[in-house]
């Protein structure tokens, strides 16, 4: 069954989703602890706080060392939820993230809060559009990208089971229900729509927009496939062999840079399959955000459930 957005549809922050969540594993296993950068209230964990006072670390700003304490509870047997802004986390700890995480194979779980361009107007400094690029070149690091509030809940809880070093991409922005009962299975991406003259791959806050698309798309008679890739690493490839075989091109939507995120890691896999297929990838291109809220940057940037459409039907139509 398809997945639609309705008009109006509530939407939701997915950072309450994902403290929510939280705290019931953490009645549930002690090991659970969350340590976090001096950000208790952006990272939503007052109310674990409250609860689990002497299992929340607040290392102050200084996110290199917040990064090594995780890997050390997680050495000692913890399940550390590491917490903070995503673009300090990934920016300043990125050494750490690679050598004390990854490479030293620590079961930490990395919360990368208010990515993309959910800061706004406190501009580039605080975007976290890089973020996808830089942690897809590292080894050994899972990275998940909740579409809604039911995924984030089902990410974290699959995330404290995995014992394997992972990245969560903790939305900001707010976005509507779009993934249903549908399970999350790390990996895996999850057709919310089918068609066959168009895919669009689409990740996070640009899932709802692309059922959007779709369905404005479907009024001119394009048949546009919807995949919510919330894994981006490792990367459902199967998925998007299929799309390459069976519709005529394909879009990729995320709230991130073009240059090595998503979309490149989709055009990788066509390419090198020698199945080459016409492809649109809509992102944050090369260069930095002017200042204005976040709606007015994702329309700056084209990333609107009108330009996915328009780029699908313009490939659907084209005799490349």
């Amino acid at each position: 069954m398809s997945a639609v957005v309705e008009t109006g549809a509530q939407t939701y922050d997915c950072r309450v989703a994902f403290a929510e969540e939280l705290i019931e594993l953490a009645r549930a296993d002690e090991r659970i602890v969350a340590v976090c950068n001096d950000s208790v209230g952006s990272s939503n964990l007052g109310g674990f706080a409250k609860e689990f006072p002497d299992r929340l670390i607040n290392v102050g700003i200084a996110e290199q060392d917040m990064v090594g304490v995780g890997a050390g509870l997680a050495l000692s047997g913890y399940i550390p939820f590491v917490c903070a802004a995503a673009p300090f986390l990934t920016g300043r700890a990125l050494e750490q993230i690679k050598a004390d995480v990854a490479y030293s194979e620590s079961p930490v779980v990395l919360c990368g809060m208010s990515p993309g361009m959910a800061y706004g107007e406190l501009g580039p400094t605080h975007h976290s559009i890089e973020d996808l690029a830089w942690l897809r070149a590292i080894a050994g690091l899972g990275i998940v990208v909740p579409a809604d509030p039911a995924e984030t809940r089902a990410a974290v809880r699959w995330a404290a089971g995995a014992r394997t070093p992972v990245f969560l991409r903790i939305g900001r922005f707010k976005v509507p229900a779009v993934t249903g009962d549908r399970p999350f299975t790390f990996g895996r991406s999850s057709c919310l729509r089918d068609g066959d003259d168009v895919t669009v791959v689409a990740t996070g806050t640009m899932v709802s927009r692309a059922l959007q698309a779709a369905e404005e798309a479907a009024a001119e008679g394009v048949s546009v496939r919807v995949l919510n890739m919330s894994t981006i690493a490792p990367l459902d490839e199967e998925a998007i062999r299929r799309a390459a075989r069976e519709t005529r091109a394909i879009v990729t939507a995320e709230e991130a840079t073009v240059t090595g995120g998503l979309g490149a890691a989709v055009a990788a896999i066509v390419v090198s399959d020698r199945r080459p297929v016409p492809m649109r990838m809509l992102g944050v291109p090369r260069q930095f955000a002017p200042t204005g809220d976040t709606a007015m940057l994702l329309e700056h940037f084209g990333l609107t459930a009108a330009e996915i459409r328009a780029a699908a039907v313009t490939l659907a139509r084209s005799d490349a």
